[in-house]
C-alpha cells in the first residue's frame, strides 16, 4: 500500500478528534508559517493575473468608479475573514467553509457549500492555466521577436495542449507538498508586487503624455458614482471574483505553526497587501489610458480579458513591458499551484468525514499531502477548460463572471454558520458581538444581496460575453448549471454514505476544545 488512507474504520480511535467529530487528516505538522500563509494567499489570488482579466470588463460596468467598486469588493472581503478567523480558531480544520458549515448548519447545507468552493476552484484553476498560456506565447513572442511564435496562442490546439500541460505540471509540483517550492513561491510573489508597483509609477509618470489620459479625481472613490444598482452589483461581483484566494491560508490550518491563529492572521495580512496592489494599478491605469473604447483605453471590449498585454508596451516599453508578460505568467504558474490546496484539503476533509468516496482521503506517505484529490483536481482542471474552450470562444470572460456567483455563495454561507456556530457567546462581550456576529452578519448579508442580483442579471444574454445557450446567457448556465451539479452529486453520495447525511460523522455540537498557540 502507496498511501495512507486517512478515514478512520470502524471502532479506530481518531487522533486529534474532538468533541464534534473533527478530526485528524496525517497531513505535515509545522510546514507553514505566518509569512508563508501569507504568500499563499498573495499567490492564490494571483494579483497580476486577477488584473489584467478584470480592468477591462470592471471599467465596462461602473466606468470611472472602479477604484471604489475594487474598494467596496474588498469589503464583504474584510468582514468575512472576521468568521473565517473566529471558526478556525474553535475548529483548525482543513475542510474550512465545509466543516464549519456542517457544524453549523447541518450535513446538506455543509457539503453544498463544499461543493460551491470545489467547483470554484476548478473554474480559477483552468483559467489560471488558460492566462499563463496566453502570456507564456506572448513573452516568447518578445523575446524571439517572432510574431508566428506569439501568434500560437491564437491556434486553439496548440493552446489547449499548452494548457494542459501547465495543468499537468502544477499538479506535480503541488502532490510533492507545500514546502517543496516555497522559496520559489516567494520569489513569484516578490517578482509580481515588484513589476506592479513599476507599472504603476511609470502610468502615472507618462499619463499626461498619452491621449485619452486622465487626471487624478477623489470622485473614482465614490461608489455611488455608478449608474445604476445593476451595473454596481455586476462590478461588485468581478471584485469579489478578484479578491478570491485568500482564504487558502485557512486551508493549510492543519498544516501550520500555530494552527489555531496563525492562518487567520496571514489572511489578514495577505488583504491587506492585495487591497493596496488593487487600489495602486487600479488609479494608475485608469490615469493613463482612461476608459475609451478605442485603443488602449480600458473600455475598449477588444482587449478587455487581457489589458497587461495592450498596456505593457506603451507603458513600460519593449525592454521591461517583457516583465508585465513575465510577472502574468509567473502570477498564473505559482497561483495554479496554490490554489490546488483549497481544493485538494476540501476534497480530503469531506471524505475523511465520508461525504466524498473514500479515495480522496489518501494522504501520501512521504509528502504528506491528499495526493489522490490533487490528482483528480488536476484532471478536472483540465477537462473542464478543454470542453469550455472547444464550446465557447469567450469561455475566459464568462467564466470570470459566473465565478462571482459561486464565490458569493459559499463565502456567504460561512459568513452565516460563524454567526450561528458562536450564536451562545454573541453576549459574552462586545468583540465577541461584533467579530463573530456583527461583521461576518454583514458579510453575508452583503454577498447574498450581490448573489441574489448577479443571477437576475445572468438571465439575460446580453451579460458577459453576450453568448447564449437556447436564449439563456451562457454565464447563467455556467455558474447555476455547476451548483445545480452539485446537488445531483449530493443526492448520489447521500445513498452511498447515509451516515454522513444523518449527520453521525461530523456532528453539529459546539466542540468543547481549546486551542492553544
Amino acid at each position: 500500500m502507496t498511501q495512507l488512507d486517512a478515514r478512520p474504520q470502524a471502532g479506530d480511535t481518531v487522533r486529534g478528534a474532538s468533541q464534534g467529530g473533527v478530526r485528524s487528516k496525517g497531513l505535515g505538522d509545522n510546514s507553514v508559517g505566518l509569512m508563508g500563509g501569507a504568500v499563499i494567499g498573495v499567490s492564490t489570488v494571483a494579483p497580476v493575473y486577477c488584473l489584467t482579466a478584470t480592468l477591462g470588463p470592471t471599467v465596462s460596468e461602473v466606468g470611472l468608479q472602479m477604484p471604489a467598486i475594487f474598494l467596496a469588493g474588498f469589503l464583504p472581503m474584510l468582514l468575512v475573514a472576521f468568521a473565517y478567523r473566529e471558526l478556525n480558531r474553535a475548529v483548525p480544520d482543513c475542510g474550512t467553509s465545509f466543516t464549519w458549515s456542517v457544524k453549523a448548519f447541518g450535513p446538506r447545507v455543509g457539503w453544498m457549500c463544499g461543493w460551491g468552493l470545489l467547483v470554484a476552484t476548478i473554474v480559477v484553476l483552468s483559467n489560471l492555466a488558460g492566462v499563463a498560456t496566453s502570456y507564456f506565447y506572448l513573452l516568447l513572442g518578445e523575446l524571439t521577436g517572432s510574431e508566428s511564435v506569439a501568434a500560437l496562442d491564437g491556434n486553439k490546439a496548440a493552446h489547449i495542449a499548452t494548457t494542459l500541460a501547465f495543468i499537468a505540471i502544477a499538479t506535480a509540483i503541488s502532490y510533492r507538498g507545500i514546502t517543496a517550492t516555497k522559496w520559489v513561491q516567494y520569489a513569484l510573489v516578490g517578482l509580481q508586487l515588484t513589476v506592479l508597483v513599476i507599472f504603476a509609477f511609470m502610468a502615472i509618470t507618462k499619463a499626461d503624455q498619452v491621449a485619452g489620459s486622465l487626471d487624478f479625481s477623489w470622485s473614482w472613490m465614490n461608489p455611488f458614482g455608478v449608474e445604476s444598482f445593476a451595473a454596481f452589483t455586476a462590478g461588485l461581483s468581478l471584485s469579489i471574483f478578484i479578491y478570491w484566494g485568500w482564504d487558502a491560508c485557512l486551508s493549510v490550518n492543519e498544516e501550520s505553526t500555530g494552527s489555531a491563529r496563525t492562518p487567520g492572521r496571514a489572511a489578514m495580512l495577505a488583504m491587506v497587501v492585495i487591497v493596496s496592489s488593487y487600489l495602486m494599478i487600479a488609479i494608475a491605469s485608469q490615469m493613463y489610458a482612461g476608459i475609451g473604447e478605442e485603443g488602449t483605453g480600458l473600455g475598449n471590449p477588444d482587449t478587455a480579458d487581457n489589458v497587461f498585454a495592450v498596456l505593457a508596451e506603451p507603458v513600460m516599453g519593449s525592454g521591461l513591458g517583457v516583465l508585465l508578460f513575465l510577472a502574468v505568467v509567473a502570477s498564473a504558474a505559482a497561483s495554479l499551484q496554490t490554489t490546488f490546496i483549497p481544493v485538494a484539503r476540501t476534497a480530503l476533509a469531506m471524505s475523511t468525514y465520508q461525504a466524498m468516496p473514500a479515495s480522496f482521503a489518501k494522504v501520501h506517505p512521504r509528502f504528506k499531502t491528499p495526493g489522490r484529490a490533487t490528482v483528480i483536481a488536476g484532471v478536472a482542471t483540465g477537462a473542464f477548460y478543454a470542453v469550455m474552450s472547444l464550446v465557447s470562444e469567450n469561455v475566459l470572460i464568462d467564466t470570470i463572471y459566473a465565478l462571482g456567483l459561486m464565490i458569493c455563495f459559499y463565502y456567504a454561507i460561512t459568513a452565516f454558520a460563524c454567526v450561528w456556530f458562536f450564536r451562545r457567546e454573541l453576549g459574552r462581550s462586545v468583540r465577541d458581538l461584533a467579530v463573530k456576529g456583527i461583521f461576518p452578519g454583514l458579510g453575508g448579508l452583503m454577498l447574498t444581496a450581490v448573489f441574489g442580483q448577479t443571477l437576475y442579471d445572468i438571465w439575460d444574454p446580453a451579460y458577459g460575453s453576450g453568448s447564449s445557450v437556447f436564449g439563456i446567457g451562457s454565464v447563467f448556465v455556467i455558474g447555476v448549471g455547476l451548483l445545480l451539479l452539485g446537488v445531483v452529486i449530493m443526492l448520489v453520495m447521500q445513498r452511498r454514505s447515509p451516515a454522513f447525511f444523518r449527520g453521525e460523522v461530523l456532528t453539529q455540537e459546539t466542540p468543547a476544545l481549546v486551542v492553544a498557540d
